[in-house]
């Protein structure tokens, strides 16, 4: 009889297919991230100032043609007010967003309704302003 012939052992991983898979998860993420990002379009005065934590939060939006929006949601100023009322007691922070065209009548109007709605904590937001120097 002849005797049994012995198979080495393949230690080796094959690296192709964990490439080719890779790869493809990149170019589904480049082609998707660019459509991830949603919201009211607003062209933001610039400032200096730090980042603000990623935490969850109420974004009002004032848009250049004087439309507001909650959280990218239309809303008047008084309805506005009625739901900041009803979720004072939770302390929300208000984040403020105002196109840098829009009237300082309007922004301050809304700011008063924030604060005869019960909220003390309300952030203006800016963009960052970039020294060349």
């Amino acid at each position: 009889m002849k005797p049994a012939r012995q198979r080495a052992v393949l230690s080796e991983i094959n690296v192709t297919p964990l490439v080719d898979v890779m790869l493809v998860l990149l170019v589904i993420f480049m082609v998707t991230a660019p459509l991830l990002q949603q919201g009211v379009d607003v062209d933001l005065p610039k400032a200096k100032g730090k980042d603000l934590p990623p935490e969850e939060r109420i974004s009002l939006v004032i848009k250049k043609d004087r439309a507001i929006y909650m959280n990218d949601t239309p809303i008047t100023i008084q309805e506005m007010r009625r739901k900041l009322e009803a979720i004072k007691k939770l302390n929300p922070n208000i984040f403020l967003k105002a196109d840098k065209d829009v009237p300082y009548g309007l922004v301050v109007e809304v700011m008063g309704e924030i604060k005869e709605a019960g909220i003390e904590k309300l952030g203006m937001i800016t963009e960052p302003k970039i020294d060349l120097k």
